[in-house]
């Protein structure tokens, strides 16, 4: 039988990475992150959902995180759920928390900023220098087809990149 356990999240961070350093030299960073949803009620009205999600991170991830992000940052993480279970000190009852421990990260808007798409080409759910790709005038052809994500259950428009259109500015 197949098993998947993929997580892919884009959010803002809710505090400063802190690193810590393991006995055997390996950096180990837990970051909060808040996953906002907007959605429409029944009646109409916008309803905002946000999830806080803990996530940990290891080695060049950690100590990326950790010199480069700070609270408020957005940024792109895709890993693992893992179920971490636990005797309560003080009561002495079973504990648990599910968390995602990172495996890939992109770094998405500006140091500094809490959002936005200048820390480099943000296509298709990943992030590329700008060094690697060209803006869409410089490609020889229209760019390639690609349906933003549906949020709320709103269904994505299509659009017709081969369709001729001189109001472009670009």
């Amino acid at each position: 039988m197949a098993n998947v356990n993929k997580v892919m999240l884009i959010g803002n961070l809710t505090r400063d990475p802190e690193v810590r350093y393991t006995p055997k030299g390996t950096a180990v960073t837990d970051v909060g992150m808040a996953i906002n949803r907007i959605r429409t009620g029944e009646n109409g009205e916008r309803i905002e959902e946000t999830t806080y999600v803990d996530v940990t991170l290891w080695g060049r991830q950690a100590e990326l995180a950790g010199q480069y992000l700070s609270k408020g940052r957005s940024v792109y993480i895709e890993g693992r759920l893992q179920l971490d279970t636990w005797d309560d000190k003080t009561t002495g009852q079973k504990r648990s928390k599910l968390r995602v421990v990172g495996e890939n990260m992109q770094f998405l808007g500006g140091q500094g900023q809490g959002g936005g798409n200048s820390g480099g080409n943000y296509q298709g759910g990943q992030q590329q220098a700008p060094a690697q790709t060209a803006g869409p005038s410089a490609q020889a052809g229209p760019p390639p087809q690609q349906q933003p994500p549906a949020q709320g259950g709103a269904a994505a428009t299509n659009v017709d990149f081969n369709e001729e259109d001189d109001d472009i500015p670009f």
